[in-house]
C-alpha cells in the first residue's frame, strides 16, 4: 500500500465522472473539509486487512502527533503501478475506514471516480509524509532490548564532581537549567517533535541541506555547501581517531539477520532496523558498525600484547527506522554518517583506563568542532553493581568534565553494556541529542567468538568499548546551527567556525573595472589554501554585500580604487561585526590561526558567483 499523507488547511473535491464500471453510487456534489489530514491511498496487489490495520495504526500515531482528529481517506491509484483489483482495493479501503475509530472524525472520498480537487497544505515539517506498507512490513522488527527500554524502571540522580549522588527530585536545578532540561527530557522520554526546530530554517537558508521528497522520511539531500561542511567534519574526526591509535577499516552495510551472532545481538541492541528479503535471505541494513568490526576481530589472531586494539570506521551510512514523529531536520535521521571506534581491552582495568583516554578524546573533538562544554550536558547510565564496584572510575569521568551530570541506574543489566555515557546538546526546543558516547560492553566478545591469547597462553574474551567521539556527523551540523540561532537570539552575530565555512573570503569589486585585480587577489588566496570566491555579478554593491552577509561569509573584501592602489584591504570581519584594514599577509594569518590543526578542502563550487546555479530554498 502506498500513502501520501498531507496535513491540510483545507481540501475541496468534486466527483466528475465514473472512471470504472464498478465505481460506487454516490450523489455528485462538491465537498470542503478544513483542518484535516488527507491520505491519498493506492491499494496494491497482496494488500489485505492486516496491511490496512498496520497502515491505520501508523496514521493514528501521526494524527496524535499532529494533534488533529479529522481524517480523509482519498483513493488515489496514481501512487503505484502494482494496483490491486478494484473490488479488493475498495474492500481494503473500507476496512481502513472502519478501523479508524478512537474519536477520530473520518471521511472517505468516493472510489472509482475521476475527481477534481484543490488542497492547501500546512507549512510545517511534519505536514507531508509518505508511507509504504506490505505484508512483509506489517510486523516491524523491534528488538527485545528496545521493548525492554520502553518498560525499563530506572532510578535518576545528579552526580557532582565531588562524587555526591543526589536524587533528581531533591536536586536544586536553579543554577543549571540545561541540566534540568536534560533530566526532564530523559525521564519523560518524549521524543516527538511538536514544532520545527530553528536549525531547519537555517539549513535551508544557508543552502546546506533539505528534505528529499523522493526518498524515505529521515533521508536528507546535502547541497554543495553542506557536502563540503560534512566532508570537513568527517576528515577532522577521522584524523583525531587516527592520532588516538584507531585502525581504519570498512565493512558492509547489510547483513544476514539469521547469522547466529546477529540474531542474539538484535535482542540486546535498542534499535529498529530496515529489513530486506532477497533470494530467500532475510537481510537487514546495519544500524551501527559493530557487526562488521566484531566479525572482523573474530578472524584476527590477537595477543594480549595487541590490546587495546582499536578498530575504526566512518559509516556511510548507518540506518535506523526511527519513528516518523521524531524525524525533523538533521537532529534525528534514518540514514546517517557515524564515526564508530571499538576498542578491544584485556580486562576491566584496562577498559577503564582506555575509557578515560577516549572520554578526553571526545571532549577534545567536541571543542574542535566549534562547541564547548558549556553547550553540553552529560548523562551516564550504569547498573548498581557496576557503580558499587567502580565508583572511583565513574567519579573520575565526572571530575574530568568538571560539572554535574545526570545519572540513570538499573538494578539489573538489560543491554549488552554495563555503563554508557553521552555528551548531549540541548537545542532551542529543549530537546536533548547525544553527540559523543562510549559504552563498556561485557557480552559481545563471547557472542561473536572474539578471543585473545593471554600471557599464560589461555584464550579469553576481551572487554569492548563502543565510542563515537563526535556522534553522527549530521547531528554535529544540527548542533552548530542550533547554537548559532541561540547566539542570534542574544543579539549577537551568528557564525560557523571559519574552518567549516564553505567560503572563507568573498571578494566584491566595486565595478567591473577592478575585476582583473580581484582575479589576481583570488589566486593569491587560493595558493594559501583558503576558500575564496568572487562575486562578479551585475548587481549593486549593496545587494552583493547583503547576500554575502546572509551566507555568513567570515571575511568580505570590497575592492575599489583605494584598495587596488594600496597594499591594504577593506575587510568586513563577521566575527566582530566591523570593517578593518588588513594587508594580505595579515588576513591570511588570521584565517590560518582560526583554522589551525583543522583539515582543508578546496571550494567545491565555481569560484565565480555568476556561474553558479541558484538553489531554490
Amino acid at each position: 500500500m502506498r500513502i501520501l499523507q498531507l496535513h491540510s488547511n483545507f481540501i475541496e473535491y468534486e466527483p466528475i465522472e465514473k472512471e470504472i464500471a464498478s465505481a460506487e453510487e454516490i450523489e455528485k456534489k462538491k465537498i470542503r473539509l478544513e483542518d484535516i489530514v488527507v491520505i491519498f491511498v493506492a491499494v496494491e496487489n497482496d494488500d489485505d486487512e492486516n496491511v490496512a490495520k498496520t497502515t491505520i495504526d501508523e496514521i493514528k500515531r501521526s494524527l496524535s502527533n499532529l494533534q488533529c482528529n479529522k481524517l480523509l481517506i482519498y483513493p488515489y491509484a496514481h501512487l503505484s503501478s502494482n494496483l490491486a483489483s478494484p473490488s479488493i482495493a475498495l474492500s481494503v479501503i473500507k476496512s481502513m475506514e472502519s478501523l479508524v475509530n478512537d474519536g477520530i472524525e473520518v471521511h472517505r472520498a468516493p472510489f472509482g471516480w475521476t475527481k477534481s480537487f484543490n488542497i492547501s497544505v500546512k507549512g510545517h515539517p511534519l505536514a507531508e509524509h509518505s508511507i509504504s506498507t506490505s505484508k512483509q512490513t506489517t510486523k516491524e522488527s523491534v528488538s527485545v532490548a528496545l521493548k525492554s527500554e520502553e518498560k525499563l524502571i530506572s532510578c535518576w540522580y545528579i552526580l557532582a564532581p565531588d562524587g555526591k549522588l543526589t536524587p533528581i527530585e531533591k536536586y536544586n536545578f536553579s543554577h543549571n537549567k540545561k541540566l534540568e532540561f536534560l533530566a526532564k527530557y530523559e525521564t519523560v522520554k518524549k521524543r516527538i517533535v511538536d514544532e520545527q526546530p530553528p536549525h531547519v530554517m537555517l539549513m535551508k537558508k544557508l543552502a546546506i541541506a533539505d528534505y528529499e521528497p523522493a526518498s524515505d522520511l529521515g533521508n536528507m539531500r546535502f547541497y554543495p555547501k553542506g557536502k563540503l561542511i560534512k566532508s570537513l567534519i568527517e576528515q577532522y574526526v577521522t584524523r583525531k581517531v587516527m592520532e588516538y591509535g584507531g585502525i581504519e577499516v570498512e565493512t558492509p552495510i547489510m547483513y544476514d539477520a539469521k547469522h547466529p551472532s546477529m540474531e542474539s545481538y538484535f535482542n540486546r541492541f535498542p534499535a529498529r532496523q530496515y529489513n530486506i528479503s532477497e533470494e530467500g535471505k532475510h537481510l537487514f541494513l546495519r544500524f551501527a558498525a559493530c557487526f562488521g568490526q566484531f566479525l572482523m576481530a573474530k578472524d584476527f589472531q590477537i595477543s594480549y600484547k595487541n590490546l587495546p586494539l582499536k578498530l575504526y570506521e566512518l559509516t556511510r551510512y548507518s540506518f535506523r527506522r526511527e519513528k516518523s514523529g521524531e524525524l525533523v531536520g538533521l537532529r534525528r535521521l534514518r540514514a546517517f554518517t557515524m564515526p564508530d571506534c571499538h576498542s578491544f581491552c584485556k580486562d576491566m582495568e584496562q577498559a577503564k583506563l582506555e575509557a578515560i583516554k577516549r572520554f578526553k578524546l571526545s571532549i577534545d573533538v567536541i571543542n574542535g568542532l566549534g562547541l564547548t562544554l558549556d553547550d553540553i550536558e552529560m548523562a551516564m547510565r550504569f547498573t548498581e553493581d557496576f557503580y558499587t564496584n567502580n565508583k572511583e572510575f565513574v567519579n573520575e569521568l565526572v571530575r574530568i568534565l568538571g560539572k554535574s551530570i545526570l545519572v540513570e541506574t538499573w538494578k539489573e543489566k538489560f543491554f549488552y553494556f554495563t555503563l554508557k555515557w553521552e555528551l548531549n546538546f540541548i537545542d532551542n526546543l529543549y530537546k536533548a541529542s547525544a553527540l559523543s558516547t562510549d559504552q563498556i560492553d561485557t557480552e559481545n566478545a563471547a557472542r561473536y567468538n572474539i578471543f585473545f591469547v593471554d600471557e599464560d597462553g589461555s584464550k579469553k574474551n576481551p572487554i569492548i568499548l563502543h565510542n563515537s567521539p563526535s556522534g553522527a556527523i549530521e547531528r554535529v551540523i544540527y548542533a552548530l546551527l542550533e547554537k548559532a540561532f541561540k547566539v542570534q537570539k542574544e543579539g549577537k552575530i551568528p557564525t560557523l567556525p571559519t574552518w567549516l565555512s564553505p567560503t572563507q573570503i568573498r571578494i566584491l569589486p566595486v565595478s567591473h573595472e577592478y575585476l582583473q585585480y580581484c582575479e589576481k587577489l583570488l589566486e593569491t588566496f587560493e595558493v594559501e589554501q583558503i576558500r575564496v570566491d568572487l562575486d562578479d555579478r551585475d548587481e549593486t554593491l549593496g545587494k552583493r554585500i547583503r547576500e554575502a552577509e546572509k551566507e555568513w561569509i567570515p571575511f568580505i573584501i570590497v575592492i575599489g580604487e583605494k584598495e587596488a592602489k594600496s597594499n591594504k584591504l577593506s575587510v568586513r570581519d563577521r566575527s566582530v561585526g566591523i570593517v578593518k584594514e588588513l594587508n594580505i599577509n595579515e588576513l591570511v594569518k588570521e584565517i590560518k590561526d582560526t583554522s589551525k590543526d583543522k583539515p582543508f578542502m578546496p571550494l567545491n563550487m565555481s569560484k565565480h558567483l555568476s556561474k553558479r546555479p541558484q538553489i531554490m530554498v
